[in-house]
């Protein structure tokens, strides 16, 4: 029997991993990136606190958010909980980054 954990990848359908998304980089199984809006965002931190896998975080130093996209799995509840819609979900276009 092999002690290497398994990934995410390799994990049976409906299993449950033994860590949380921390230990795994699971932002690759996303459809849509959550972009954010500049000039609507009120930095009120609403996205931090409901983002289910901690993907968005607070930069004090620059009083501001970002993106983890090695973590964000594209759910939609920052946009969906976000009280100045300055977040949407959006498909990635070869022509544009992805996210903020």
């Amino acid at each position: 029997m092999s002690s290497k954990e398994k990934s995410w990848k390799e994990v049976s359908i409906a299993a449950v991993c033994s860590k949380s998304s921390i230990g795994f980089l699971t932002g690759d199984w996303k459809t849509y990136f959550p972009v954010r809006d500049i000039e609507k965002c009120t930095r009120c931190l609403t996205c931090v606190m409901f983002c289910p896998e901690g993907a968005i975080k607070w930069r004090p130093e620059a009083s501001d958010i970002w993106f983890d996209f090695s973590f964000c799995k594209g759910c939609g509840i920052c946009a969906n909980e976000c009280p100045t819609k300055a977040i949407t979900m959006k498909l990635p276009r070869q022509d544009e980054g992805k996210g903020q």
